[in-house]
């Protein structure tokens, strides 16, 4: 039996594990999740979902930094969000990285370091649909390329636009990079409970006040077209993960601008994968040194 919707956690006892996550019926959100079946194996290969029930005590990120492999980002991937930033639309997908170490939980905090919060501390927040590779392949045609997806989870492309934009030389990634500023979770939802990616409503707030509210919809590529894409003489692997952009409604978007504060809590929704909320903490110099 396959999972439907993969969650990592610590459960009540102390100790880790994989687990297909039990929702009551008719409940679509992963977040809330009190139990799940433990899993056991290559949850990219050879595994079994047990019968074998534990209490969730603590989400994890869906994938430890072990089975994660790249992940990879899609910049002005919606029509409305490159209209809100005065930008062209893209005639080719436009990609940059993060580090495996940007990648966190659904419900941990974003750490703001000391070279972020360069004045103005341009902070910024980004909800995108994720795509988690489950299959290698090279050369996918788009109507293959469902075949080569684990499923989909929800993630927070945090950055920083003093980094990103204004300090020259395309420093696209730099203003990206930092530890803990990829939240993502709170379960890998699978391709047999999501068949149409680019049909799901996605919103995201910040202290309670709607920022963003969007559809799949709006997306220039489409999922499956930038994984056919991506794969184009490269080789994508298990454990990939894709962001694929985000809808207009960013804090830049806004006359003035609305970037994060110390303390601000970013909360994201998507339609079949649930919820994720992130509270940004600003290192200060004494906190920095730890």
């Amino acid at each position: 039996m396959s999972f439907s919707r993969l969650v990592r956690f610590i459960a009540k006892n102390g100790r880790t594990y994989y687990g297909d996550a039990i929702l009551p019926e008719g409940v679509s959100d992963s977040s809330l999740a009190k139990k799940a079946f433990v899993i056991s194996g290559d949850v990219f290969s050879d595994y079994i979902v047990t019968n074998e029930v534990q209490e969730i005590g603590q989400l994890l990120s869906p994938l430890s930094f072990s089975d994660i492999q790249t992940v990879r980002l899609l910049g002005m991937n919606y029509r409305k969000h490159a209209i809100e930033i005065n930008t062209p639309i893209p005639k080719y997908p436009v990609l940059f990285y993060k580090p495996k170490t940007a990648i966190t939980g659904p419900f941990d905090s974003v750490k703001v370091p000391i070279i972020a919060q360069e004045a103005p501390g341009k902070i910024d927040y980004e909800v995108e649909l994720v795509i988690v590779i489950g299959r290698e392949g090279r050369n996918i045609p788009i109507d293959k390329a469902s075949e080569y997806i684990l499923g989909y989870t929800i993630g927070n492309d945090v950055s920083q636009r003093t980094w990103q934009i204004e300090k020259g030389g395309s420093q696209f990634s730099t203003g990206k990079m930092f530890d803990t500023w990829a939240p993502i979770g709170p379960a890998i939802v699978s391709t047999n409970l999501i068949q149409s990616p680019n049909e799901l409503d996605l919103i995201s707030k910040v202290n309670g006040e709607l920022r963003q509210s969007s559809n799949t919809k709006d997306m220039i590529f489409s999922v499956f077209e930038l994984v056919s894409f991506l794969s184009q003489g490269t080789t994508l692997r298990p454990g990939d993960l894709i962001f694929t952009g985000t809808p207009q409604g960013v804090g830049m978007g806004f006359k003035p601008a609305k970037w994060l504060k110390d303390g601000d809590i970013t909360s994201f929704y998507i339609e079949n994968i649930g919820r994720i909320e992130n509270k940004f903490i600003f290192e200060n110099k004494e906190r920095a040194k730890i």
